[in-house]
C-alpha cells in the first residue's frame, strides 16, 4: 500500500514543490488550501492527489479536511504543516493589530489546529503511529528586519515541535521541524526585487526543489528515525557570522 502525506498550503511555493515531489513518487498525497483551483491545478488530474479545500485557521474546516482525507486513504503517514503568511514589514509600534492576529490565526493557530488533527489519527489509526514535519524558517533563529509578527511566531512553531516530539514519543509519532532560508517563492522574489530597488546586492536564493528533496528525506526515515531540526539555506545568505 502507497504511503501518505497531507500538506498543509499546498496551493503554490514550497508547499507546492513538496507536493509535486511526493506526487510523483506515487504517495497518496492530501492537498489543502484555501484555494481550490490552485489546488487543482497542482493535482493536476492525478489519483494519488486529493484537493482538501479548508483555511488553516477554522477548526471545523481543518477536522473536515483531515476527516476527509483519512476516508479516501485510510492512514496518515505524514504531515507537512507547512501553511504561512507574512505580513507587511514593519516596526512593531506600527503594526495594524489586525495583522497580528492574521499571523496568529495561520502561522500558529492554523499549526497547531493541523498538528492536533494528525495527531489523533496517528494515536489511534492501526497500526498506530507516523511523523509530523513543521515548516519553521531561519526567522526562528535570526530575525528579517520588521518582521516581529512572522519572527514571533517562528519562534512560537518551534516549542509546538519540541512539544509534539515530547509527547509523541510513547506514541510511535515522531516530529521535527525544517528551518528554510531563502527558497525562491514569489513572497521572497518581491523583497528581493524591494531590495534591488534600494540598491541592493542580490538575495541569495535556493529553489523549492532543493526544499522538496529535503522533506522527502525526512519523511522517509523509519519511525525509529528522525531529523528533529534541520537548517535549509543558501550558502551564501548572511546567517552564519558575527556582526
Amino acid at each position: 500500500m502507497s504511503k501518505s502525506i497531507l500538506i498543509t498550503g499546498a496551493s503554490g511555493g514550497i508547499g507546492a514543490a513538496v507536493a509535486e515531489k511526493f506526487l510523483a513518487e506515487g504517495w497518496q498525497v492530501g492537498l489543502l488550501a484555501r484555494r481550490a483551483d490552485a489546488l487543482d491545478a497542482v493535482r493536476a488530474g492525478r489519483a494519488n492527489g486529493h484537493v482538501l479545500n479548508a483555511d488553516v485557521s477554522d477548526p471545523e474546516a481543518v477536522e473536515a479536511a483531515f476527516a476527509a482525507f483519512d476516508a479516501a486513504v485510510g492512514q496518515l503517514d505524514v504531515l507537512f504543516n507547512n501553511a504561512g503568511i507574512f505580513v507587511p514589514a514593519a516596526m512593531i509600534d506600527e503594526v495594524p493589530v489586525a495583522d497580528w492576529d492574521r499571523a496568529l490565526a495561520v502561522n500558529l493557530t492554523g499549526m497547531f489546529l493541523a498538528a492536533r488533527a494528525a495527531f489523533g489519527r496517528m494515536r489511534r489509526q492501526d497500526p498506530a503511529g507516523g511523523r509530523i514535519i513543521n515548516n519553521g524558517s531561519i526567522s526562528a533563529h535570526v530575525p528579517r528586519e520588521g518582521a516581529v509578527c512572522y519572527t514571533a511566531t517562528k519562534h512560537a512553531v518551534t516549542g509546538l515541535t519540541r512539544q509534539l516530539s515530547l509527547d509523541g514519543r510513547p506514541l510511535g509519532i515522531a516530529c521535527g521541524q525544517i528551518d528554510i532560508g531563502n527558497a525562491r517563492t514569489e513572497l521572497l522574489e518581491g523583497i528581493d526585487a524591494a531590495a534591488r530597488a534600494r540598491g541592493e546586492p542580490p538575495t541569495p536564493m535556493i529553489e523549492t526543489d532543493a526544499v522538496a528533496d529535503a522533506v522527502w528525506s525526512m519523511a522517509t526515515l523509519p519511525l525509529e528515525a528522525n531529523v528533529q531540526f534541520m537548517t535549509l539555506m543558501a550558502t551564501k545568505m548572511p546567517y552564519i557570522g558575527r556582526g
